[in-house]
């Protein structure tokens, strides 16, 4: 019953920022890791940032200095603020959790989606 609900999506100008929001509920025991992947049409799947347990980051080449990854550990919520949007940086973004619920063995969850798309 865990779920990751995305949110913060929407339409920029190029400069601009956003910032996405992914809420994990359920009977959750712990998280391993959390991440922001995209996707753009016609193109793989490709990670943007993540974190781990230790608080530790790593942000694709593509984004560093303009994104950062966050995580409020307490309400089981995960964020990236994005600034300086590029038009190249229009994906769906999901988040992704490597968790552990309540009585089941560690596993990946991924969210739903949401559409970021920057005009020129």
């Amino acid at each position: 019953q865990v779920q990751l609900v995305e949110s913060g999506g929407g339409l920029v100008q190029a400069g601009g920022s956003l910032r996405l929001s992914c809420a994990a509920s359920g009977s959750i025991f712990s998280i391993n890791a959390m991440g922001w992947y995209r996707q753009a049409p016609g193109k793989q799947r490709e990670l943007v940032a993540a974190i781990v347990s230790g608080g530790s980051t790593k942000h694709a080449a593509s984004v560093k200095g303009r994104f950062t990854i966050s995580r409020d550990n307490a309400n089981n919520t995960l964020y990236l603020q994005m600034n300086s949007l590029k038009p190249e940086d229009t994906a769906v973004y999901y988040c992704n959790a490597e968790l552990q619920a309540m009585g089941v063995m560690p596993t990946d969850y991924w969210g739903q989606g949401t559409q970021v798309t920057v005009s020129s």
